[in-house]
C-alpha cells in the first residue's frame, strides 16, 4: 500500500550531540570541507549511503550510534571545534565590515536557488548563480537578505526510456527532512503572508528560514491548510504550470517577499533593507509592494512612491533569448491586478503602463516582466560585457532617442564560489603552494613555479574520480533502463582515467546546441576512437518538460552514445544536478561550449572548470569572449550572420572537430621524457594565474557592491532624508519636464573654422535652444564629437556640456563650446538637450533628448 502523505520525523540527539544541529542548519557545510568530515565520521557507510545529506544522515543514523558518539570524547572535542569555528565565521569582521558606505542590508529577490543538492530548489544558471551569490555574501560579509519560493517538488528527477527518451519525475519533498526552520511569531505561532486575488480572495503563504552561513534566506510556502488546492499548488513545482499558475508564483515571489521580509525584521531586529536586488523579472512585482507601501503608509503619491522605490532598486537581466523572458497577457494582468482586487494605492492602469512594449517593435498586447523590472529599477546590468551590448540592444526602445552606446544598462560578469566547485584537494594544494591567494586573493601568478609533475597528479586524481563516478551513474541508468546486469558488464571499462576527457554539461535549449558535436558522425567516431589520441567525452543536461525539441536533442546524442562501437568513450550522464556538476567540472580536461553566439548570456561552468585546472574549448560568447587570450584554451570560430542555421552549424562543427583534432588532442598526448604534456601545463598554469583573479564570485560581488549597491543606497537615502523631500521634489521635477519636452528645441547650430581645420586647433560651436519654458538648470546642452564612419554616424563620441552664453529673444537661450580637434581624418558633431538633475542616475535615465533638425548641425570634414 502506498503512503498517502510523507513527512520526516526529526532525530532528538543526546544533549552531548546537541551541536550537530546547529551545523545541520547552517548551510555553510556545503562548502565547508571539515564540517562535512565531521559528518562524515557519524557513519561513513550511512553518509555514503544518503548522498552526503547531512539532514538525513541524522534523520536516519542508528540511536546506538548516537549513543556511542555522546560518550566519545575525541569526536565530542571535533564537534566543539568546528562549532566554534562556525560562530566565529558568523560574527568575525569580513571585508565589508571594513567599508562604511554600504547599505546596511540588500534584498536580494530570485525565483531559484542552487546552494546544495540537498535543497533542490534550482534549475540551471540562474539558481546556481544566485546561490553563489550568496555564499558570497556570506563569505565577505556583505549583508544580503534572499527571498525566493520554497517548491515542494523542487526541479524534476531526469531518467532516460529504453530508447533515450527523457522521463520525468517530480519527488516530494517535506520542509521537514530539509535544512530549513519555520519563521514564527515571538508567541510562537507560524508567520502568515498573503496576497489578493480576484473576487476578495487572497493567497496565504508561511516563511521558511535557511540560514546560507552569515546570509539568511526567506522561502515562501503556499502548502498552508488557509489555501484551497489550487492556491497551495502554487509553489508545487519550480517553473511548473503556465498563465494563471506563473503569475501568481512571480506574485508571490515579488509582492509576497516584501511583506516576508518585513514580518523577519519586526521579529528579529534584523535591520530593513536599503537596497532590493532583482534577479531577473521573476520577481519584478516587488517594486509595486513597496510603492503599495510607500503611498499607503507615508503618504506618497504614485510617481513619488516610484521615484523612491527606483532609487534603491538594482535589476540584473540574465537572458539574450527574448523567449526567456516572462510574458503575460495584458488582460491577465488585469483581471489579477484591476477589478475588485484594484488597490487604490496602485491602480490598475499604471502597473500596465510598467510592463508595457510601448516603443518600435513591441508587442502591444503582453506585459513584460523584464520591461517592468527595467523601469522600476535605476541601475540595471547584463552579466557579461558581451550580453550588456545585447541587452543594451534588446531592450533600447526604453530610452528611445539614445544611441545604443549610451543606453544605461551595464555589466557586472559572473563569477563563481570556488569553496562550491574547485576539487578539495586543489584548494588544500593552493593553500599550501600559494597561501597569499588563499590569504588575501593575491598573488595567482605564483602557480607559473609550481611543481607541473604535481599538477598532473592531481589532475588525474580528478580524472579518475569523475571516470568511476560515471560507471555507476552509467550503470545505474541502463538498469533503469531494462537493461540486464548481463548487458552493463561493458561499463566496467566504459572510459578511461588515461584519456583526454572532455565535459558538455548544461539545460538544452536548442540555441545552446547539444548536438553540434554529432554534425558529422564519422568523423565524431573517428575522433573518439583514434587509436594514438583518443577522445572520451562526459556528456549531462535537461530539458525543460515541456520542451519536445530539447528532449530529442538528449535522445539523438544518447542514442549514438549507446552504440557499442563507441559508448566506452561517450556517454550521457542523467539527472545532471549540482553534485554532477561538481564532478564534472573537477575532473574533465577541457570543457567545451558551443552556443549559437551571442545567445549564451555569461556561462559560468567554464570559469568552474578552470579553477579546477581545466581549459576551455568554446565558442567566443558570454565570459569567454571578454577573458580568452588565445593561451587559455581554444576559441571556436563563429560563422555570424550566416542567414542558414544549417550552413553555419555546419561550418562551426567543422572548426569544433578541427580544433580537437590538430590542436586539442596534439596538446594533451605531446609528452616529454617524464610522461608530461609540458605544453598543455603551461597552458593550465596561464589560465589559474590569468583568469583565477576574475572569475571567483568575490570579484563579482564586489563589483555589486562597489558599482550597484553603494550608489543605490546613497540614491535612495537622498530620496528619503527629510520626510521623502528628494522622491517628492524630483517626481515633480520629471512630471514638469515631461510636459514642456515636446517644445524642447535645438534650433540653431553654427560653427567657426570647418573649411580647413588641422590637428590641435579648436573648434567653437554656438547653439540656439527653444527651452519650451524649462530653466537653464532642467537641461544640459551637450556637443557629441569624433569620428564619423561612411554614413556620418558618430563612431564613440565624446560629450561636452556646453555653457550658457546668454539669453536671446522669445525666451531662447544661447549655448557655447569649444571642441578640440585632436586626431586627423573623417570628423563631426552633433548637439543635443537632455534633462539635467542632480538626483537623476544618468543623462539618459528619462529617454528625453532634442536632436537638430536634420541635416542642419552636422558637420564633418577631413582634419589634417
Amino acid at each position: 500500500m502506498k503512503a498517502i502523505r510523507r513527512f520526516t520525523v526529526r532525530t532528538v540527539l543526546p544533549e552531548p550531540l546537541r551541536q550537530l544541529e546547529e551545523l545541520v542548519l547552517n548551510l555553510r557545510w556545503s562548502w565547508h570541507h571539515e564540517t562535512l568530515d565531521l559528518f562524515r565520521a557519524v557513519d561513513p557507510a550511512l553518509w555514503k549511503a544518503v548522498h552526503h545529506d547531512p539532514v538525513r544522515l541524522l534523520g536516519e543514523v542508528a540511536p546506538e550510534r548516537l549513543a556511542q558518539l555522546a560518550g566519545d570524547r575525541r569526536f565530542l572535542r571535533r564537534l566543539q571545534d568546528t562549532a566554534e569555528d562556525l560562530r566565529e565565521y558568523l560574527t568575525a569582521p569580513r571585508w565589508y565590515q571594513s567599508r562604511a558606505d554600504g547599505p546596511a542590508c540588500i534584498a536580494y529577490f530570485s525565483p531559484e536557488y542552487g546552494i546544495t543538492a540537498a535543497l533542490p530548489q534550482y534549475s540551471g544558471g540562474l539558481g546556481i548563480l544566485a546561490g553563489d551569490h550568496l555564499k558570497t555574501a556570506s563569505d565577505l560579509g556583505v549583508p544580503i537578505l534572499g527571498v525566493g519560493l520554497l517548491y515542494r517538488h523542487g526541479y524534476f528527477s531526469q531518467s532516460l526510456s529504453p530508447d533515450g527518451w527523457q522521463l520525468e519525475r517530480y519527488p516530494p519533498i517535506d520542509p521537514n527532512g530539509l535544512p530549513l526552520t519555520l519563521l514564527r511569531e515571538r508567541d510562537g505561532t507560524p508567520v502568515r503572508v498573503a496576497i489578493g486575488l480576484p473576487k476578495g480572495n487572497e493567497l496565504h503563504a508561511q516563511v521558511w528560514v535557511v540560514r546560507v552561513g552569515r546570509v539568511p534566506q526567506l522561502l515562501l510556502d503556499s502548502d498552508v491548510e488557509d489555501n484551497d488546492q489550487a492556491a497551495r499548488d502554487v509553489t508545487d513545482r519550480l517553473y511548473g504550470g503556465g498563465g494563471d499558475h506563473r503569475l501568481l508564483q512571480e506574485m508571490l515571489l515579488g509582492i509576497g517577499g516584501v511583506r516576508a521580509i518585513r514580518a523577519y525584521c519586526r521579529i528579529t531586529g534584523h535591520p530593513a533593507p536599503e537596497v532590493f536586488h532583482t534577479n531577473e523579472g521573476h520577481a519584478g512585482f516587488l517594486g509595486l509592494e513597496r510603492i503599495r507601501e510607500l503611498v499607503s503608509e507615508d503618504g506618497l503619491s504614485f510617481d513619488e512612491a516610484l521615484e523612491a522605490t527606483r532609487a534603491g532598486t538594482v535589476f540584473t537581466t540574465h537572458t539574450p533569448v527574448p523567449a526567456g523572458i516572462d510574458r503575460f497577457p495584458r488582460d491577465l494582468i488585469g483581471r489579477y491586478f484591476g477589478g475588485a482586487n484594484e488597490e487604490e494605492q496602485v491602480p490598475v492602469d499604471r502597473i500596465l503602463a510598467l510592463g508595457s512594449e510601448d516603443y518600435p517593435g513591441g508587442d502591444r498586447t503582453v506585459f513584460n516582466m523584464a520591461v517592468m523590472g527595467m523601469r522600476l529599477a535605476q541601475r540595471v546590468n547584463g552579466v557579461s560585457e558581451l550580453h550588456g551590448e545585447v541587452s543594451r540592444e534588446m531592450f533600447g526602445g526604453l530610452w528611445g532617442g539614445f544611441d545604443t552606446a549610451e543606453v544605461p544598462v551595464g555589466s557586472i560578469t559572473n563569477g563563481v564560489h570556488a569553496g562550491t566547485w574547485v576539487a578539495r584537494e586543489v584548494l588544500e594544494f593552493t593553500a599550501r603552494e600559494l597561501p597569499s591567494v588563499m590569504e588575501s586573493g593575491r598573488g595567482w601568478e605564483g602557480v607559473r613555479a609550481v611543481s607541473e609533475a604535481e599538477i598532473w597528479r592531481m589532475r588525474g586524481l580528478l580524472r579518475r574520480r569523475l571516470v568511476l563516478d560515471a560507471r555507476r551513474r552509467l550503470r545505474e541508468s541502463w538498469r533503469q533502463r531494462g537493461a540486464s546486469e548481463a548487458e552493463v558488464s561493458w561499463i566496467d571499462d566504459a572510459l578511461d582515467p588515461g584519456v583526454l576527457t572532455i565535459g558538455f554539461a548544461r539545460r538544452v535549449p536548442s540555441y545552446k546546441r547539444l548536438t553540434l558535436m554529432m554534425s558529422d558522425p564519422d568523423r565524431l567516431r573517428a575522433i573518439l576512437l583514434d587509436p594514438d589520441r583518443p577522445v572520451q567525452i562526459v556528456i549531462a543536461g535537461k530539458a525543460h518538460p515541456a520542451d519536445e525539441g530539447g528532449k530529442r536533442l538528449i535522445q539523438d546524442i544518447v542514442r549514438f552514445a549507446d552504440s557499442e562501437d563507441v559508448r566506452h568513450r561517450i556517454v550521457f550522464l542523467p539527472d545532471y544536478d549540482m553534485a554532477l556538476g561538481q564532478l564534472m567540472v573537477q575532473g574533465c580536461d577541457v570543457w567545451m561550449n558551443n552556443p549559437l553566439r551571442p545567445l549564451e548570456a555569461c556561462g559560468t561552468s567554464g570559469m568552474k572548470a578552470a579553477l579546477n585546472g581545466g581549459l576551455n574549448l568554446s565558442i567566443r560568447d558570454g565570459w569567454w569572449d571578454e577573458w580568452y587570450d588565445g593561451q587559455n584554451g581554444w576559441a571556436i570560430p563563429s560563422a555570424d550572420g550566416l542567414a542558414s542555421p544549417d550552413r553555419r552549424d555546419e561550418l562551426e562543427a567543422a572548426a569544433l572537430y578541427e580544433l580537437i583534432e590538430d590542436h586539442v588532442s596534439v596538446t594533451f598526448y605531446d609528452r616529454d621524457s617524464a610522461d608530461l604534456p609540458r605544453r598543455w601545463l603551461e597552458m593550465v598554469k596561464h589560465t589559474i594565474a590569468t583568469l583565477g583573479p576574475k572569475v571567483l564570485a568575490t570579484r563579482m560581488l564586489r563589483d555589486y557592491v562597489e558599482d550597484l549597491y553603494t550608489p543605490a543606497a546613497e540614491s535612495e537615502r537622498a530620496m528619503v532624508a527629510d520626510k521623502f523631500a528628494g522622491a517628492r521634489t524630483l517626481a515633480a521635477w520629471k512630471q514638469r519636464v515631461r510636459r514642456a519636452w515636446p517644445h524642447v528645441a535645438v534650433e540653431h547650430v553654427e560653427s567657426n573654422g570647418e573649411e580647413s581645420p588641422q590637428v590641435g586647433a579648436r573648434l567653437t560651436v554656438r547653439v540656439v535652444v527653444n527651452l519650451g519654458g524649462l530653466d537653464p538648470d532642467d537641461v544640459a546642452v551637450e556637443i557629441a564629437y569624433g569620428r564619423v564612419d561612411d554614413a556620418d554616424a558618430l563612431v564613440d563620441p565624446t560629450h561636452l556640456e556646453l555653457e550658457e552664453a546668454e539669453s536671446a529673444e522669445n525666451g531662447r537661450r544661447r549655448y557655447t563650446g569649444e571642441v578640440p580637434l585632436g586626431r586627423s581624418g573623417a570628423f563631426g558633431y552633433s548637439v543635443r538637450v537632455v534633462p539635467s538633475h542632480p538626483l537623476l542616475s544618468g543623462r539618459a535615465e528619462m529617454g528625453l533628448v532634442a536632436l537638430p533638425p536634420a541635416p542642419q548641425g552636422m558637420t564633418n570634414g577631413d582634419l589634417r
